[in-house]
């Protein structure tokens, strides 16, 4: 059995061992985010010279790799993050793969790695939702994550691209982000330490970005705070990120709501989530904006009842509200710490749609299985 695909095949060979309908309805009951896998995942090699080899599904299980892998030494290491849900008639869909699969591209080409086929990229998906869709939840906020990511491989040490390049896609049920409700986070604004510079990786989901953060998010989580704020590499003034998320301002301007996030520079990732909220915003009769924000607008528009909303936005937790800012510049509170209604209504939005409570008239979700 296998899924044709433009480039590729993938192979399907069921594992000898999967969970029975009672340990999945075990490990389904509280899997909180990224904890609990399926029983497949799918790898594809790729070979400089041959391109792109047969894809297999099989069962979710270690990788073996020699100790002169070139992802050891050097990081050629690329990763995604998308979703299936469930939908009211039973089907499963998945949000804007296709964009994913660009993104992955994007990763791909600034790391000097082989760009991956969008066929292969959509038909692994396609292949492992199916084989694994008994994984899929179906509440609202529920969802079956998808994490694809490719390696370098080969065994050499010279300083230099792989030759060799290994995909590897699994999944991992997810329950809710915020089982008791979405509280909003207290954020702080890092000085110390800077995400990306321009010329740099910042657009790019590989995974030195997020090793080069873990330092900045443990001096915030001691500082008595949730999440980071990064700034600028340049003048250390300007808003971009708030931990692997993007970050949004919500402005009251002349009876308008005005929803206003950083603009992609080229240190900013450009995230999915992200377009998708400027569009649903709009529809929401709310003025959209991209522009730059320094650290002092954020501080006074909050003090002069301008801004009346933070929330940041991401495949896990969709919107996560700001609702207290520490920095060695001052503190300050956003909506009483309370979650605004702005961030509130576009999260009801954008989750009816992805659970299809409402038409999709964007062409966003993308039929699976069913």
């Amino acid at each position: 059995m296998s899924h044709a695909m433009t480039d590729a095949t993938i192979e399907i060979r069921p594992s000898a061992h999967p969970a029975t309908p009672e340990e999945r309805a075990v490990r389904m009951t509280n899997p909180g985010f990224g904890r609990i896998f399926t029983d497949h995942m799918v790898v594809v090699p790729y070979k400089e010279g041959e391109g792109w080899g047969k894809g297999v599904l099989k069962a979710y299980g270690p990788l073996e790799m020699d100790p002169a892998a070139s992802v050891l030494h050097y990081g050629q290491a690329i990763f995604e993050g998308f979703k299936a849900y469930k939908q009211p008639d039973g089907s499963i869909a998945s949000f804007r793969p296709e964009a994913n699969s660009r993104r992955f591209n994007a990763s791909a080409a600034r790391l000097a790695m082989p760009e991956l086929p969008e066929a292969i990229f959509i038909g692994a998906a396609k292949a492992l939702i199916t084989q694994d869709q008994a994984w899929v939840p179906g509440n609202l906020g529920e969802s079956l994550y998808m994490r694809p990511l490719m390696i370098a491989t080969e065994a050499a040490l010279g300083v230099r691209p792989s030759n060799e390049y290994l995909f590897v896609l699994l999944a991992s049920p997810s329950g809710a982000y915020f089982p008791a409700g979405v509280k909003p986070v207290t954020v702080w604004i890092s000085d110390d330490f800077v995400r990306a510079a321009p010329g740099g990786t910042g657009f790019a989901k590989c995974a030195g970005n997020y090793a080069a953060s873990l330092v900045a998010q443990r001096q915030a989580k001691e500082e008595g705070c949730d999440q980071v704020v990064w700034l600028d590499a340049i003048e250390r003034n300007y808003i971009e990120e708030m931990g692997g998320m993007n970050i949004f301002f919500v402005y009251q301007e002349k009876g308008e709501t005005v929803v206003v996030t950083p603009e992609l520079t080229g240190t900013l990732l450009p995230g999915i989530t992200r377009d998708s909220l400027l569009q649903l915003a709009r529809e929401q009769g709310f003025r959209a904006e991209e522009r730059k924000i320094t650290v002092d607008e954020w501080r006074n528009a909050i003090a002069e009842g301008r801004m009346t909303e933070a929330f940041a936005c991401g495949t896990a937790a969709v919107i996560t509200p700001v609702g207290h800012v520490k920095s060695r510049r001052g503190n300050w509170d956003i909506n009483g710490g309370q979650t605004g209604p702005v961030a509130a209504r576009l999260r009801e939005v954008l989750l009816d749609l992805q659970h299809g409570r409402v038409p999709d008239t964007h062409g966003w979700m993308k039929k699976i299985v069913g």
